[in-house]
């Protein structure tokens, strides 16, 4: 049994912190963020021969989520790749950007190749299409749909630059748009991004991006330099705090392009880990509850195929986190709100909205 620690003080002890000024004195925040991408996230260092059932995977973990996201009232930013909007290949070729990244590591491009195994349509293809499930998402409206770019683009990837970029984010917006949607929020593949690349983002309307943690290692750098020491301090971080909550104030969250940063990524399940996940929960669980008692955001986010295999074990730890959120909001009046709700309020805030 995961126990997921105390949810902190209620009832007239709540107020009585509010009344003698402590940390309780604002409304903490619980973000989620979900980066829907299907294969063309991992293609290029995944196939569909090791990686498949991950992928199909989220036709049922998807619906699952949303189920579980309707049973704790939780509304979420789902930041999406264009191409999975495309509904056959032919419109998934025609909205491509004429403009293309030229990285130094071609393979790093879906254009280059990878379109000649893309199948027909979703139904013959469930790796690279994802309309039905954009649908299924629209009826739940309650979520937002942002972005993940066109082709799932590598900000700071060396050969490409913000020109190719602005072309992939057009068409992002653009094959969208044809469904109605539009967009507002954006997170970044492999959370790499610049100045640069933001500017480009606000001049293309979007109002707010998911930042990085605030610590070395989750610094936003190109794959090369994504080294062995960065990833075992952030694997174990999310068994131990290392680097903090990362739950910051809104009113500390930058303008006019709004950073929701990042706090935690829920990593998936894992038979040979799974002795280790309590303290993966209790970790999450502190953040959170930090979150709630001191006005702070905890923003949380994953991949759907990350629930793709081994779907019952993840999404029980779902549950147990929501469940947790649910404790916080009575004892702290904690709210949930997607990227892009949460920059709107700091607009108003602001007086720039």
């Amino acid at each position: 049994m995961y126990v997921l620690g105390d949810a902190g003080c209620t009832g007239p002890a709540l107020l009585s912190a509010r009344r003698q000024g402590s940390a309780v004195n604002t409304t903490g925040t619980l973000v989620i963020s979900i980066d829907f991408e299907l294969m063309w996230g991992v293609r290029d260092h995944r196939t569909m021969d090791n990686y498949g059932p991950n992928i199909r995977g989220v036709r049922t973990a998807l619906p699952a989520m949303l189920d579980l996201f309707a049973e704790f009232n939780i509304a979420a930013t789902f930041a999406t790749v264009g191409l999975l909007f495309a509904k056959n290949k032919e419109e998934m070729i025609t909205t491509s950007p004429a403009m293309k990244p030229r990285y130094t590591d071609a393979h790093l491009s879906p254009f280059n190749g990878h379109f000649d195994i893309v199948g027909k349509d979703e139904a013959n293809d469930p790796y690279h299409f994802a309309p039905a499930l954009i649908e299924v998402l629209k009826r739940h409206p309650q979520h937002e749909i942002g972005t993940h770019t066109f082709s799932h683009y590598y900000c700071l990837e060396p050969g490409q630059n913000v020109d190719e970029f602005d072309a992939d984010l057009a068409a992002a917006i653009s094959i969208a748009r044809k469904s109605g949607i539009e967009l507002k929020s954006i997170v970044f593949p492999r959370n790499q991004f610049s100045e640069a690349y933001l500017a480009v983002c606000r001049k293309n309307g979007i109002i707010c991006y998911r930042g990085n943690e605030a610590h070395w290692v989750h610094r936003p750098v190109p794959g090369s330099e994504l080294t062995l020491l960065r990833r075992a301090v952030r694997l174990a971080d999310h068994y131990i705090n290392i680097t903090g909550h990362h739950t910051p104030r809104m009113s500390n969250l930058s303008i006019p392009l709004i950073d929701v940063p990042a706090s935690r990524f829920l990593r998936p399940y894992s038979p040979s880990l799974r002795m280790l996940d309590p303290l993966r929960l209790r970790r999450m669980s502190k953040s959170m509850t930090n979150a709630a008692r001191t006005g702070g955001v905890f923003h949380l986010w994953w991949h759907p195929h990350n629930f793709g295999v081994h779907e019952q074990e993840n999404m029980a730890i779902l549950r147990m986190l929501l469940q947790h959120f649910s404790k916080l909001k009575t004892a702290h009046g904690m709210r949930n709100e997607t990227m892009l709700q949460v920059a709107e309020r700091i607009q108003r805030q602001q007086g720039n909205g």
